[in-house]
C-alpha cells in the first residue's frame, strides 16, 4: 500500500499538455498506489512533498514520485515500488556523462561527466527515508539533495524496457513506439533472471530456467513453495549420497543439480511476480544453507557408511570454513554499502586498496571476458560448490567431494580475505557501529552485563582473531595427543573472556567488519575441541555445528532482508555456549553439553520461524 505524488518537472515540458496523467495515474495504481496527489506545472511542490512525506511516515507507507512527462512501461513503475527488502530506489537510464553512478546495485554521486547513469525523475522512498524526503523537500535538484543528505538508492534499471522524459508530441511519439516494441511479458521474464551471476549458474541454469519460472506462474505457485520443492530436492540427493552405491551417487548429483535449479526459480519467480515479503527472502536465504549443509552431512553419512573414514571431520571443516566465509560475505558487503554512502570513504589516492578497487570495477565492465569469469569462478560461490559436488559425487565417494570442498574453499577464502581486507584498509569505515553490534556478535549476558565491564582496550578485531588461534591451538593439540588433560582444554577460556570483553567497545576500525566472523569461528572450534576431548560422535558434533550455524544466518539473513527481529534473544550468547560447553566437557559430560545446546538453539530457532510464518501469513 504506497502513497503517490505525480508532479510537473521544473524546468522541463509538464506532461499536463501531452495526456499523459490517465496512463501514469493507471500505472501507479498498478504499482500500488491507494492515493494519488497532483501537483501542476507552477503548484506548491515542496509543500505536497512534505505533507505526503509526513502522512507517509505515519502510517509506516512508502511513497511513490513520478513526473508527469514520464513515458515507460508500467512494470518499471511496479518495479520501483516493489523493492525486495524495502528500500528506497530510483529509476534510472545509462548515461556516462552525469553525475550519478551505479555501485553495487546503488545509486551515489559522481564526479561530473563521469557518471553512469541518468535520474529520470521517478523513485519511491522507503518509510526509514522519508525523514531525508521533508528535509531537503525545498531543493530544485532533489535526488541529488537526498544523497547529500545520506540515501543510497536502490537503481531501478530500464534494461530491456523503455522509459523517458518528453517535452514535445514528436518525443511523445517516439516514446510510445519505444514501449510498444517491446513485449512486456517476455522482457519482464528474462529481467527476473540476475544479471550478475556465477558463470555456472549463468550457463547451466539461467539459459532455461525461465521456461521454469514461466510455468510456476502459470501453476500460481508461490516463491515459497518453490523454495519448499528445492529443499525437497536437496534432502533427497542427500539421503542419496548416504546410501553411497554408484547409482544413488549419480542419482544424489542429478537431484542437487536439478534442486539448484529450483533454488534459482524461486528467486527469479518472485522477481517475475513481484510477489516479495520479508519472511519468504528470510526464508530463501536460510534454506540455501540448510540444503547445502545438509548434503555435507549426506556426503560423510554415505562415507562412513561404506567404511571411508575422516569423512565426518571434513564435513566438520566444511561448514565452519562455509560459514565463515559467509559472515564475511555479508559484513563486508554492508561495509562496501557504508562506503558508498560517504564519499569520503572511498579508497584515496594510489594505495593499494585503491588499486584493488580500480582493477575490480575494470573487471566488471569486462563482462563475459576471461578475467571476468576467472574472477568469479575463483572465490567458489554456490553455483560453483553445487556443480562440484554433483559432478565429483557421480565418480568418486564422498570423502573425495567433501576433501575438493575444503581445500578449494580455504584457497578461495584466503584469496577473497585477503583483498577485501586490503580495500578495507583504505575504506576508513565501520560498519558494526552501525548496527547493534552486540545482538550482531552474538553476545550473551555474560558478555553484555560481566565480562564488557572489564574495560579491555585492545583493538577489537585482534582480540577476536586471538580468540579463533587460541581455541584451533587447542583443539590441534587435542587431536595430535588424545589422553590430553583438562588443563588443555581451560586454556579455551582466556581467549574467549578476552573476545567477550571488548564488547561494549566502538567497532568503528577498518577491519572491525571481520569481528562477527572471527566470533563464528572461535564458537565453532571450541565444538570440535570440546567434540575430541570428550569423545563426542563426530555426527553429533556436526548436528550442534549445523544448529549453531541456523542460529547465526537467522542473525544474518533478518538484517539482509528486512525481517523483524526475532523474540530468541541472545541465547546464552555465543560466550556463554562455549563456557558451558567447556564445563560440561571438563566434568565429563561432553555430548551431554552438546546435546543441551542443539535442543536449545534448535527449539528457539523451531519457535521463532513458526511464529514469524504465522504473523506473515497474517499481514
Amino acid at each position: 500500500m504506497t502513497l503517490a505524488l505525480l508532479y510537473a518537472p521544473g524546468g522541463a515540458a509538464s506532461g499536463g499538455t501531452l495526456g499523459l496523467a490517465d496512463d501514469l495515474t493507471a500505472a501507479l495504481r498498478s504499482a500500488g498506489a491507494v492515493e494519488i496527489d497532483r501537483v501542476a506545472a507552477g503548484g506548491d511542490l515542496t509543500g505536497h512533498l512534505r505533507e505526503l512525506a509526513r502522512r507517509a511516515r505515519d502510517t509506516g507507507r512508502p511513497l511513490l514520485i513520478c513526473p508527469d512527462n514520464l513515458v515507460a512501461h508500467a512494470s518499471l513503475l511496479w518495479t520501483l515500488a516493489t523493492d525486495p527488502a524495502g528500500r528506497s530506489s530510483v529509476l534510472v537510464a545509462p548515461d556516462t556523462t552525469g553525475d550519478l553512478k551505479e555501485d553495487r546495485g546503488r545509486v551515489v554521486a559522481a564526479e561530473p561527466g563521469t557518471g553512469t547513469v541518468r535520474f529520470l525523475g521517478a523513485m519511491c522512498i522507503a518509510p526509514a527515508d522519508l525523514p531525508l524526503l521533508e528535509k531537503v523537500a525545498d531543493r530544485p535538484d532533489l535526488l541529488p539533495a537526498l544523497i547529500d543528505a545520506g540515501l543510497v538508492p536502490v537503481a531501478t534499471r530500464i534494461r530491456l524496457l523503455h522509459a523517458e522524459q518528453v517535452g514535445t508530441e514528436a518525443e511523445l511519439a517516439a516514446a510510445r513506439a519505444a514501449v510498444d516494441a517491446v513485449d512486456e511479458d517476455k522482457a519482464l521474464l528474462r529481467l527476473a533472471v540476475k544479471e550478475q551471476d556465477d558463470f555456472f549458474t549463468t550457463y547451466a541454469v539461467s539459459s532455461w530456467s525461465p521456461i521454469v519460472t514461466k510455468a510456476a506462474a502459470r501453476l500460481r505457485l508461490s516463491p515459497t513453495g518453490v523454495t519448499a520443492l528445492s529443499v525437497l530436492f536437496a534432502v533427497a540427493a542427500a539421503l542419496s549420497f548416504w546410501q553411497a552405491s554408484r547409482v544413488a551417487m549419480i542419482a544424489g548429483g542429478i537431484l542437487l543439480y536439478l534442486g539448484f535449479v529450483l533454488d534459482c526459480v524461486d528467486g527469479q519467480l518472485a522477481r517475475y511476480t513481484r510477489r516479495f515479503d520479508a519472511f519468504g527472502g528470510w526464508l530463501d536465504t536460510m534454506a540455501d544453507r540448510a540444503k547445502e549443509y545438509a548434503v555435507y552431512a549426506g556426503l560423510a553419512a554415505g562415507a562412513e557408511r561404506i567404511g571411508l573414514p575422516y569423512a565426518w571431520p571434513l564435513a566438520i571443516a566444511a561448514i565452519t570454513l562455509q560459514t565463515a566465509r559467509h559472515m564475511t560475505d555479508t559484513w563486508y558487503g554492508a561495509l562496501h554499502d557504508e562506503a558508498a554512502a560517504r564519499p569520503s570513504a572511498q579508497p584515496a589516492g594510489g594505495g593499494v586498496g585503491a588499486r584493488l578497487t580500480a582493477a575490480s570495477v575494470k573487471a566488471q565492465s569486462q563482462r563475459g571476458s576471461l578475467i571476468y569469469w576467472a574472477k568469479r569462478i575463483v572465490v567458489f560461490p554456490i553455483g560453483e560448490r553445487w556443480a562440484l559436488i554433483s559432478v565429483l559425487a557421480a565418480v568418486s565417494n564422498g570423502r573425495v567431494v567433501l576433501g575438493a570442498v575444503v581445500g578449494i574453499g580455504l584457497f578461495a577464502a584466503a584469496y577473497t580475505l585477503g583483498l577485501r581486507s586490503l580495500r578495507a584498509l583504505s575504506m576508513r569505515v565501520g560498519v558494526l557501529n552501525t548496527v547493534d553490534t552486540m545482538r550482531h556478535r552474538d553476545d550473551g549476558p555474560l558478555a553484555r552485563s560481566v565480562l564488557s565491564r572489564i574495560g579491555l582496550r585492545a583493538p577489537v578485531v585482534w582480540a577476536a582473531l586471538f580468540a579463533v588461534f587460541a581455541v584451533a591451538t587447542v583443539a590441534l593439540m587435542l587431536v595430535g595427543d588424545a589422553a590430553a588433560q583438562w588443563p588443555v582444554l581451560a586454556l579455551t577460556v582466556v581467549p574467549v573472556v578476552l573476545a567477550a570483553a571488548a564488547a561494549r567497545q566502538r567497532h568503528d576500525g577498518p577491519l572491525d567488519w571481520l569481528v562477527p566472523s572471527a566470533l563464528r569461528a572461535a564458537e565453532y572450534l571450541t565444538v570440535v575441541a570440546v567434540g575430541v576431548y570428550g569423545s563426542v560422535p563426530t555426527a553429533v558434533t556436526f548436528l550442534l555445528l549445523f544448529t549453531l550455524t541456523l542460529r547465526h544466518y537467522d542473525l544474518t539473513a533478518r538484517m539482509e532482508k528486512g525481517a523483524p527481529v526475532g523474540a530468541g534473544g541472545a541465547v546464552m550468547g555465543w560466550e556463554g555456549r562455549v563456557l558451558v560447553l567447556l564445563v560440561a566437557a571438563l566434568c565429563g559430560y561432553a555430548t551431554v553439553g552438546v546435546l543441551g545446546i542443539v535442543a536449545l538453539v534448535g527449539g528457539v530457532f523451531a519457535y521463532e520461524t513458526v511464529a514469524d510464518w504465522r504473523a506473515s501469513r497474517a499481514r
